[in-house]
Order: structure tokens, then C-alpha cells, then sequence
């Protein structure tokens, strides 16, 4: 029975009939009507009339779409009249309304025969489902009837419930898991298969929602939902076939392990769905995509199972040979100008994805030897689709088998350099898609020890009869060219260059362009050694940029652009004489002839200003009142954000390029991420003219700052941005100081109002290695400001949101070792995991420096301050994680080094840590203990005198571990060899025995490879020789040889060497040394620069 009066229901009526109008304009003003006559003034009518046209409309048509609007209406935000707070509009409204109407809905959703429109019912319920949910409400006769829907005669509506619980998992989540398990266990088994494939999606949106330790109680349910799979595979029907593997790569996300008892039956049954060609290839490709999630959440699991990788490997290269099927002869595909063509659902593309998946989570010993089983095979086959996609295959796994496959690399370029002759030109594509990749992926090693082996073959490559080829060529040397030396490049250049030109008069424009951008890398390369082929190449590119070209060749003059000034970067000023100055007045006339939102020019031309800031330096800024407003307005861009309250509009969004969506409580926030992309490259742009213009820069700085810098700190949207930002305020700041001075009052104003929101943003900022990032803004802002820059409040609110960060990393750590302990054996810690300790580590560091930064700068103020987090000291110190033991040691450092002997205060904090740091299984934290010793000796004074003379015998067993001098503990005793030195030198008060220890030290050097701690040890040798130290007399020759390595690994600089040069002088002369025959038992590097430095 109607609540409303019947008028009511006619207007709504008619109002639904012209929503759903043909026409545009009814349609508009019935939009308009429904806002203003119903949402704004009479919601609660609007929702009642709603839930009766569900319940009682004729056709079927005008339900489902009453039902639709429902849900649309119900999410709308509105204020609620008691709070003033925003809520969903059904939540806002009184409590007897809403009681009838739910009640109203869930009887619409009983009696509705017609499929269609009780799933459109039944999305409404779900929507209100939610809302009660999210507001912590009851709704107590929802749950019934969705059980009793669930133990209907008709599938559909036991169809019904279970989508429901998809859709709000958070209904069921409270309920006792026997009443849980009950149900789901009912609905696997039920006669209909499309309720077992409902209950199945369910399960896996429920199991999402619950904590991990509940998930274990439903681990016995995975059988029942296995045994779902085979009757539909018999079937034969794909549709509801892709809905169960889709669900199942739901839940192998969420807990891989609970498959663990029957993997071996899954993976059987995937390689079965994946070689049927008969089910399509969407759904081939879903059971592919669970297996490789597998792979993804736990890679320990697919390496134990029997068949798993062998049979992942034979699918994936199978479904690579599926490419060009109806083009053998590649006529329509070399034809195709759409490089980037989307090819992202076709199976060959699936399975070269699905290799690199496999290679990078299971690693080379599982995925190498089941791939060359077949490659070579495949290499030498009649059939040019196994050539190309045996050489895609390595292309897919070189990164993840770096390790196993760098060490073999003769042994694969002698498959891969041969298809660069290959007959067939995809062949030959695939073969400079390899050595791309390789080139990347190996490298240092492909460009330092094959590039006779690799540039001989592919620089050839450039005259294919080919276009695509051709370009491909090229897009491959930029790989191997952007990680080579000018040494490596310099012999090959003549001929790559005369090569690269001819490509620039090619007919195709993707060519042309391909050539600019390979251009482009080689200069950068090979730098000054570009300079011979600078006449050649820069008045053909100022021709092209000086063309009127039409909206096609946009394209092709940005790379030119990109090229020029690569170019100039890789030659220098000098060299470029007065077409440095052409050149920016050139750049200057296309920017003032961009007219369209679109022009790829714009974003181009940003990067060429900020290279030709740095080569011309001061002479650029007559060009920067043009360079900089349309720099400064992409970098003051506000987000483009939309509320999407529809799923289609919201699908609709999702297609447009450059945008992403965020899912918020039923509905979708859409930003433009593209526009957020430019914003962050030009903030990244404008750090640039500021580092290379300092004082001249001065004019735009409190603008940027006020606008752009300090806002963007806090700019949640889009985390680049704010790291931008972080790394723009330093250099803001140095300009302004460079400009007025560090005194100036200018300065102080300007640094009072920055540092106020640099510490904001360090208790604010929620991302972990942008948190890092803002450390690193803080530090480096007090670096430039310098000595005593920051208030007691400042310092006390940089220790309040330190010991917030603190809390939260402890917190994050305890939550990790949980997991840890509920790992079962030989199971691996997921990337996830390994990303986010990684990015604690860096977290941590980067506090590390803030703190050393503040010490340096403040000296003893901050100590009132710092002794707040004594107990986060203590506690890291004696930290089983070697992490947080390194951390606090090295914060002691900064005590003992800018405290002097108030450092004494805290001795019951710092000597034990010390004394077990030297002998710490982790060579960073013995580093930083054996540094704090000599920390302690030269800045410490009297009161630490006994400490670190008892330390002596530490720190030599220090400098005589076994691997001593190996890369991992050569820095440890490099500073162990300083720190003696330094007790020697400023504090051997308290030792008994100087001579015998001085003796003993001359075998701990010699330094060559820290640079902090050569200057110490070394000083200290040369007032030892000045003294003529029996300790050194007596082993002249090897001081010297210790000197002479020093010198060529140039560990010691400037003044500290002429002074070290001046005492081994004396040491020759007065030793009576033969300096030459001492220098020949050297290696020839090592003679030519000791010789240098002693004229």
C-alpha cells in the first residue's frame, strides 16, 4: 500500500519518463527538476516515491531504473540538519523514514521476478547496506533476509543474496563463522551454477575485509570452492569460466597459502584451460594471470610444486608464437605507422608479461632452465613466429635472471646478434628488442665488455629495407648508448652517426623522430667528443625548427628541440659561439606560436629552457622573464579533481587517458593525473634554473615559495609533487641567501615562514619515503641557513614529530615481526614487505642526517631537547634489527662530535653501545662504533680519555678480521685505522705504552677509500715522520708505498696532500730511500700520479 498520495507518485512518474527522455534537452531539464524540486527540498518523498516505483511500476523498465536512481540519489552528500555534518543523503535522513523505506526495498527485492531488475534492486540494498555499515548503524532484518534469500527455491534470489555479500562484505563480517561457514559451504554446492559462482565471488569479497588470523578459519573451504571449476570448464562456458578465475586471482592476492594442500590440482588444471584454444583467449589468459599471481604473492610455494614452472614456461613461450596470424609476411604490419598500438589483450603480449613475471619473482635457477630448453630450439626453427618469440622471451627475463645470466652473455648474444640478419623483419625487430633490453638490464657489462660484439651487428641494422625496423634499430642504441662511456662510444661514432642522418631524411616521421631521440642520447654520451660532428648536425636541426610545419610535424620538431639541446649540453657554450644565443631565441619563437592545450611542444620546450639555463648560466636570464610565467602557471596548477557518483560515468572517466580513480565509500574520486604529471616536472624544472642562477634567481623566489614550494608540501594528491617541492625549498632559499646575504633580515623573514612549514609537514606527510623526502628538505634548509637558524620551539617541535615518526616505525616493525612469525617455513617475505622495510631504512637515514645536521648547527642547545628520545636511543641501541643499532650509533656520533665534553653527561648511554658496536656482526655498525671511539678521543676531551685508550685493543682486532680488506669491511677499518690515530694524536693522556701502539698502527693503513678518514691518519703519519718516529724510520719504505696509494686513489685533496707529499719528501731524504725503485713495484697508474705529485 502507497505511503504517498497519488499526485506525488504521477509527478515522479512523468519526472522518470523524462529522465530516461531521447531527447537532450528534456533530459536536462528533467535533471534540473529532480535537483532543485526533489534532492534539495523533499528527499525523503524523493526516496519513499522511489522505493514505491520499484515496488509497484508496470513495466520493468521503469523499476530497474527507479532502482538505479535509488542507489544514485542515496549517496548523494548532504548536510544533516542535527550536526551540520555531511553524510550520504539516505543516512540524513529521519529514522521512521528510513526504517520504511529499507523495509519497502528489502520487499521489492523478495517479490521481484525479473532477474535483471532484482540484481539492479539488490545493488541498491547493498549501496544502504553500506552506509549503515560505514556509520556503525544496525539494520537487524537485512542479514535474515538475505540468509533466507540465500535457502530460496528460486536460484535467482539465492543468486541475489550472494551478491550482496560481494558487494558489502561488511554485513557478514560480525557473524559468528559457523552461521559463515554454513552458508558459503551451501552456496558452493548449490544445483545452480550460477549461485556457486555467486557464493564463490562472495567469499573472496568477505575473505578480502577480515583480518589475517580470521582468514584461517575458512582455509577448509577451499575444496568446495576448487570443486566449483571443473563442471564449468566441461560446460564449456566461458563467461562464468573467467567470473570463477577471477575470483580465485582474488583470493590467491589475499592468502596464496590457503591453495597450498591442492596447488598441484590447480596449476593441472590452469595449463589445461591455457592450452584450450577453445575457450578464448580472455579466459586463457585469466587462468594464466592466476597462475602468475601465484607467482607474485608467493614464489616459494611455484618453485616447490613439480610441474608449476615447466609447464608456466611451455605456455607462456606458446602463447608468444601467437603474433601476426594474418600477416605472415609482416606486409600490414610494417605498413602501420601506430607504433604504440594496443596490443595489450592479444595472447603473445600475455605471455611475454607473464615471463617477466616469473623471472623476476622465481628468479633465474627456476625460470633459465625450462627457457633454454626450448629457445635454442625455437632460435633455429623454420617458423619465424618461435624465432621472434624466443628472442621477446629474452627480452622478458633478462631482469629477473641478471644474476645467473650475466655470466653466460656469449653464450646468448651468439642466439641474438644472428637475428639481426634474420629474413624475416619481425625476426629482426625482435632481435633489437633484445639487445635493448640487454643493454639496460646488463648494464656496464654489455657496453663495457660486448660493445664489439653488439654495435658492429646492430648500427647496420639502421639500413633495413624496414621502416619499423629502422626506428627499432635506433630506439635499441639509445638503451646501449644512454649507460655507455665517451671512451666505448667514440671509436663507433662516424659510422652510427652517418647512419643516424640518413634516417633523418626517411619518408616516415616516426623514423625521423626515432633518429632525433637516438641522436639526442648519443651526444649526451659521448659529450665532448660530439663536438666533431657539431657542424653537421646543429644547422640541420635549426632548419627543421626554424620550418612552418603543420599540427603533424609537432612531434618531430620537439624532438629536434630535445636534440639541439642535448646537444649544446654535451659541446658547452664555447663551443656552440653565438648559436648558443640562435638557438634561444629559436625556442623562444615556437613558444610564442603554441597555441593548442595539446602541443607535445609545451612540455618539450620546458626541459630544452631548464638545459639551455645550464649551459649558458648567467647569460640566460635575459630569456627568463619569457621562460618563467608558463613555467610557474604549470607549477601552481590546482588538482583537477571530480566526484564520480556513477559506476558509468565513473568506467567512462576511467578510459580517458592521464586519469586515475579513487574508490570513496560507494563512489569514485576521478584526478587528472596527467595535469598533475606536468605540475611535478615543473617545480622539478624550476629547482633546476634555481641551482644553476643562485642570486640571480632572486626575483622569482618569494612568488615560487609562497605559491608554489610551501604549497605543494602539502599536496596530497599527487606524492612527486610534494617530493618536487621538497627538493625546490633548499635551492629557494640558497638563491635568496646567495642574493642577500645570511645575515639580511630579507633571509630571516623568509626562513621564519618556511620552517614553520617544513616542520609541519614532518608530523603531517603519510607516505613513508615522501616522509623521507621532507627529512632531507629539512636538513638541507638548515645547512643553508647555517649556525643557530632554528628556535628552541623549533627544535622542540622537531622532537615532538620525531618521536611520532618513531612510535609509528616501531609500531610498523612489531605489526611485521607478527606477520614473520606467522609465516611458515622457506616462505618469503613479499615484495610488499621488502618495499616497505627498504623504505624505513631510508626513513631512518635520512632522521640520522636531520639529527647531525641540528648538532652541527645548534651544538649543545639541542641537548635539552634530543635527551627526550633518550629512551627510543636506548632501545634501537640494544635493537636485535642491525637497522635500528646503526641509527642510534650514529646519532651518538653526532653527541660525541659537536658536544665536546658535555658529550660525558650521557656516558652511561653511549660506552657500552660503543664497546659491542666494534664488535657488531654488521659491518656499518662496527664502522660507526670504531668512529665514535675516535669521535670520543678528538672532540671529547679529558673525561673520555680512559674509554678510548681502552679501546685501543678493540680497535686493532678491528683492522685484523679476516676479510679486513674486502668491499664490505674496508670502510670499517679505514676508520678504526683514523680513530688510533686520533686517540694517539689527542688524547693518549692514559696510555702506557705510545711507541709500541704507534708501531702497531703504521700496518692498519693505509686509507684508500674513505675520505673522511684519510686526512686524519695520514696527518698523523706526516707529524710522525716530521718527529722522525722510530716507529716510521724504522718502516720507511712501506709508509711510503702506504702514502703512495692514498695519492692515486685520491682519498687525500688540496692542502691536506701538499702537506702529505711534503712529509714523504723528508721521509726519502732523511730514510735514505730509493724513491723510483720503491715506485716500480707499483702498478703504472699508480707511479704516473705519485710521479705528478712529486714534480
Amino acid at each position: 500500500m502507497s505511503v504517498l498520495p497519488p499526485e506525488v507518485h504521477a509527478a515522479l512518474y512523468q519526472l522518470l519518463q523524462a529522465l530516461q527522455s531521447a531527447d537532450n534537452t528534456t533530459r536536462t531539464q528533467a535533471e534540473e527538476q529532480l535537483n532543485s524540486e526533489w534532492v534539495r527540498e523533499r528527499p525523503d518523498v524523493l526516496m519513499m516515491g522511489l522505493v514505491e516505483q520499484i515496488h509497484g511500476a508496470e513495466y520493468a523498465g521503469m523499476r530497474s531504473f527507479a532502482a538505479v536512481l535509488f542507489r544514485r540519489i542515496s549517496t548523494k552528500p548532504r548536510k544533516e540538519a542535527s550536526s551540520d555534518e555531511s553524510k550520504d543523503l539516505f543516512m540524513t535522513l529521519q529514522q521512521p523514514q528510513r526504517n520504511v523505506i529499507r523495509s519497502n526495498l528489502l520487499e521489492c527485492l523478495a517479490i521481484e521476478s525479473v532477474p535483471q531488475v532484482r540484481n539492479k534492486i539488490g545493488d541498491a540494498v547493498a549501496e544502504i547496506a553500506r552506509q549503515y555499515t560505514d556509520e556503525g548503524e544496525p539494520w537487524p532484518e537485512l542479514l535474515g533476509a538475505l540468509f533466507q534469500a540465500s535457502q530460496s527455491d528460486d536460484s535467482g534470489h539465492r543468486e541475489t543474496a550472494f551478491r550482496i555479500f560481494a558487494m558489502t562484505p561488511g554485513i557478514i563480517e560480525k557473524q559468528h563463522e559457523d552461521v559463515v561457514l554454513a552458508a558459503f559451504t551451501k552456496g558452493f554446492k548449490d544445483d545452480a551454477s550460477s549461485v556457486r559462482l555467486a557464493a564463490m565471488e562472495a567469499f573472496a569479497s568477505f575473505f578480502r575485509s577480515i583480518n589475517k588470523k580470521s582468514q584461517q578459519k575458512y582455509y577448509a573451504l577451499i575444496p568446495d570452492i576448487l570443486n566449483i571449476l571443473p563442471p564449468i570448464k566441461d560446460s564449456g562456458d566461458t563467461d562464468l569460466l573467467t567470473k570463477a578465475l577471477l575470483a580465485l586471482i582474488d583470493l590467491a592476492e589475499t592468502a596464496p597459502k590457503m591453495f597450498k594442500p591442492l596447488f598441484n590440482n590447480l596449476v593441472t588444471f590452469s595449463i589445461q584451460v591455457i592450452q584450450n584454444k577453445e575457450f578464448g583467449d580472455q579466459t586463457r589468459q585469466n587462468a594464466l594471470e592466476l597462475m602468475a599471481t601465484f607467482a607474485d604473492y608467493n614464489p616459494g610455494m611455484c618453485r616447490k610444486d613439480p610441474s608449476y614452472t615447466v609447464e608456466m614456461v611451455t605456455q607462456c613461450l606458446s602463447l608468444m608464437t601467437d603474433v601476426g596470424m594474418d600477416d605472415d609476411d609482416a606486409e600490414e604490419w610494417n605498413a602501420s605507422e601506430d607504433l604504440d598500438g594496443d596490443e595489450s589483450d592479444e595472447n603473445h603480449v600475455a605471455g611475454e608479461q607473464c615471463m617477466d613475471r616469473l623471472a623476476n619473482k622465481l628468479g633465474g635457477q627456476a625460470v633459465l632452465p625450462p627457457t633454454f630448453n626450448w629457445l635454442p630450439r625455437m632460435m633455429t626453427s623454420s617458423a619465424w613466429r618461435d624465432r621472434h618469440a624466443a628472442l621477446m622471451a629474452l627480452s622478458a627475463i633478462s631482469e629477473g635472471c641478471r644474476e645467473q645470466m650475466e655470466g653466460e652473455l656469449d653464450q646468448v648474444l651468439s642466439l641474438v646478434v644472428p637475428a639481426l640478419r634474420d629474413p624475416h623483419p619481425r625476426v629482426r625487430w625482435a632481435g633489437c628488442n633484445a639487445l635493448g633490453q640487454m643493454s639496460t638490464d646488463f648494464s656496464g657489462t654489455m657496453q663495457k665488455d660486448y660493445h664489439q660484439v653488439v654495435l658492429p651487428a646492430i648500427i647496420p641494422v639502421l639500413e633495413s629495407a624496414e621502416p619499423r625496423v629502422q626506428s627499432h634499430a635506433a630506439a635499441a642504441l639509445v638503451n646501449f648508448c644512454e649507460e655507455s662511456e665517451k671512451a666505448i662510444l667514440e671509436p663507433y661514432l662516424d659510422d652510427l652517426l652517418s647512419r643516424l642522418l640518413l634516417l633523418l631524411q626517411s619518408p616516415k616521421r616516426f623514423v625521423q623522430e626515432q633518429a632525433l631521440s637516438t641522436i639526442a642520447t648519443v651526444a649526451d654520451s659521448a659529450e665532448s667528443a660530439f663536438s666533431k660532428y657539431y657542424d653537421t648536425l646543429m644547422p640541420l636541426l635549426f632548419n627543421v625548427l626554424k620550418e612552418e610545419q603543420s599540427k603533424d610535424f609537432r612531434l618531430l620538431r620537439a624532438k629536434a628541440m630535445e636534440c639541439a639541446t642535448l646537444i649544446a649540453l654535451a659541446v658547452g657554450k664555447e663551443r656552440m659561439g653565438e648559436d648558443a644565443v640562435g638557438l634561444v631565441q629559436l625556442l623562444g619563437v615556437i613558444q610564442q606560436n603554441i597555441v593548442d592545450a595539446d602541443d607535445p611542444q609545451a612540455s618539450y620546450l620546458l626541459h630544452c629552457w631548464g638545459r639551455m639555463c645550464r649551459v649558458l648560466g648567467l647569460d640566460f636570464l635575459p630569456y627568463l622573464p619569457a621562460v618563467m610565467p608558463p613555467l610557474m602557471e604549470l607549477a601552481g596548477a590546482k588538482a583537477d579533481i571530480q566526484l564520480l557518483d556513477d559506476e558509468e560515468h565513473a568506467a567512462q572517466v576511467e578510459q580517458e587517458e592521464g586519469w586515475e580513480l579513487v574508490p570513496l565509500k560507494g563512489k569514485f574520486i576521478g584526478i587528472k593525473t596527467s595535469s598533475l604529471d606536468d605540475k611535478h616536472m615543473s617545480i622539478e624544472l624550476i629547482v633546476i634554473h634555481a641551482q644553476n642562477l643562485e642570486a640571480a634567481f632572486e626575483p622569482y623566489v618569494i612568488e615560487i615559495m609562497e605559491k608554489i614550494a610551501i604549497p605543494g608540501l602539502a599536496f596530497f594528491f599527487h606524492d612527486p609533487v610534494r617530493v618536487a617541492s621538497a627538493k625546490a625549498i633548499p635551492q629557494l632559499l640558497n638563491a635568496y641567501k646567495k642574493a642577500h646575504g645570511v645575515q639580511s633580515p630579507q633571509l630571516a623573514q623568509l626562513w621564519n615562514t618556511t620552517i614553520e612549514k617544513v616542520l609541519e609537514v614532518l608530523s603531517t606527510e603519510p607516505a613513508i619515503d615522501t616522509l623521507a623526502e621532507m627529512y632531507q628538505c629539512f636538513y638541507e634548509s638548515v645547512e643553508v641557513i647555517g649556525k643557530n637558524c632554528l628556535t628552541s620551539e623549533h627544535m622542540a617541535t622537531f622532537i615532538e614529530s620525531a618521536k611520532s615518526v618513531l612510535e609509528d616505525y616501531q609500531l610498523r616493525v612489531k605489526e611485521r615481526l607478527e606477520e614473520q612469525a606467522d609465516k611458515e617455513d622457506g616462505e618469503e617475505e613479499s615484495e610488499e614487505i621488502l618495499f616497505a622495510i627498504e623504505d624505513d631504512q631510508t626513513l631512518l637515514s635520512d632522521m640520522n642526517k636531520a639529527f647531525h645536521t641540528i648538532f652541527k648547527n645548534q651544538g649543545t642547545t639541542f641537548l635539552p631537547y634530543w635527551e627526550r628520545l633518550l629512551g627510543f636511543y636506548d632501545s634501537f641501541i640494544t635493537n636485535q634489527d642491525p637497522t635500528q643499532r646503526q641509527w642510534a650509533l650514529c646519532i651518538m656520533d653526532d653527541v660525541l662530535e659537536f658536544c665536546g665534553t658535555e658529550s660525558w653527561k650521557y656516558n652511561q648511554h653511549i660506552i657500552q653501545p660503543l664497546i659491542d658496536g666494534m664488535r657488531d656482526d654488521t659491518s656499518a655498525n662496527r664502522q660507526a662504533a670504531a668512529y665514535g671511539v675516535g669521535v670520543a678521543a678528538h672532540k671529547g676531551g679529558e673525561p673520555w680519555a680512559e674509554f678510548v685508550s681502552a679501546s685501543l685493543p678493540t680497535l686493532f682486532q678491528v683492522t685484523q678480521r679476516p676479510n679486513a680488506r674486502e668491499e664490505d669491511d674496508v670502510f670499517v677499518t679505514e676508520n678504526a685505522c683514523a680513530s688510533i690515530a686520533k686517540i694517539l694524536h689527542y688524547n693518549s693522556s692514559k696510555i702506557s705504552n705510545v711507541q709500541e701502539v704507534v708501531t702497531h698502527w703504521v700496518d692498519t693503513l693505509p686509507v684508500t677509500n674513505d675520505e673522511e678518514a684519510a686526512p686524519y691518519a695520514y696527518s698523523f703519519l706526516a707529524q710522525l715522520i716530521d718527529q722522525q718516529n722510530p716507529a716510521v724510520m724504522s718502516q720507511a719504505a712501506k709508509a711510503f708505498t702506504f702514502i703512495a696509494q692514498a695519492l692515486e686513489a685520491e682519498t687525500l685533496q688540496g692542502q691536506t696532500a701538499t702537506r702529505i707529499v711534503g712529509a714523504a719528501k723528508h721521509l726519502v731524504t732523511a730514510a735514505g730511500l730509493n724513491a723510483n725503485q720503491l715506485l716500480a713495484t707499483l702498478p703504472p697508474e699508480t707511479q704516473h700520479t705519485v710521479r705528478a705529485f712529486f714534480g
